[in-house]
């Protein structure tokens, strides 16, 4: 599953106000939370399942991403939110640098395949500069949706190389 199927502008937060990554994954919990994707009642259980799997091995990735995310009952579906931080937020990354962009992926257990595949396509277009810059230099959410979906398009296309 792609990222522009997975989030819309009100599940892209522009300004993380977190300092460490247990808040910046709360914040993005509350993001599902109040766009009606996830409900409350479900907010312990999801919260307490991504903490689990940051403290057994970080999803501080490389370039300022991090990725954290779990396999939860509560979700009949993946469920996804993305915060930016100007600032950046310490994400005990891969490269030391502290994470800018925050994907937070919460999958249904059980959707494991599902899960490799969007975490896989979600690394290889962090991995594209174009789309690290343009989603950073982005002042809306439609900027950022905008910029993930022609970079996905342009992946699902290698004749028209990277950007």
């Amino acid at each position: 599953m792609l990222l522009s199927e997975l989030i819309q502008e009100d599940l892209v937060k522009m300004n993380l106000e977190a300092r460490n990554k247990w808040d910046a994954i709360e914040e993005l919990v509350d993001l599902l939370v109040g766009a009606h994707e996830l409900r409350l009642a479900n907010r312990a259980e999801v919260l307490d399942t991504v903490f689990a799997r940051e403290k057994s091995l970080s999803t501080g990735l490389e370039h300022g991403l991090a990725v954290p995310h779990g396999a939860v009952e509560c979700v009949g579906d993946i469920l996804a939110a993305v915060g930016l931080s100007a600032g950046g937020i310490p994400f005990d990354s891969l490269d030391g640098a502290p994470a800018r962009l925050v994907v937070l992926l919460v999958i249904p257990r059980g959707a494991a395949q599902r899960h490799v595949r969007t975490l896989a396509g979600i690394a290889r277009l962090a991995s594209n500069q174009g789309l690290r810059n343009r989603i950073l230099d982005a002042q809306t959410p439609a900027e950022i949706l905008e910029a993930i979906y022609l970079l996905e398009q342009e992946d699902a296309d290698p004749d028209k190389g990277e950007t």
